[in-house]
């Protein structure tokens, strides 16, 4: 596996795990009450995405292992040109539904590397 490859996935774990950190314990009042925590939320959400959009331009093979990357990419685009549009219950949803499968996909592919 080519090193920036290893590094753009890096990237979106390292990510994922500090999403997961930032929300350890907090429900989502915590979330839609503290700026600062869904700030943090959304750019480590932003550069998942960003990494994922540079990794399908460099591995198809690679990035096609990862289900929902295409949403992934989309969604990051929301965040940031359609800003003042995001919902967070939408932003919730992702975390509690699809985060944890992101992490261990990407997971996966790095142990396999």
């Amino acid at each position: 596996m080519q090193l920036e490859v290893q590094k753009l996935l890096y990237d979106i774990q390292n990510s994922g795990g500090k999403i997961s950190n930032f929300l350890n314990g907090k429900s989502y009042g915590d979330y839609i009450t503290d700026d600062l925590l869904r700030s943090g939320v959304e750019r480590q959400f932003e550069i998942i995405g960003e990494a994922l959009n540079k990794l399908s331009k460099i591995d198809k093979q690679t990035v096609s292992k990862i289900s929902e990357y295409k949403k992934i990419v989309a969604f990051r685009n929301i965040l940031i040109h359609g800003y003042t549009e995001i919902d967070d219950r939408l932003v919730w949803n992702i975390v509690e539904t699809k985060l944890t499968s992101l992490i261990q996909e990407v997971e996966a592919l790095l142990d396999g590397s």
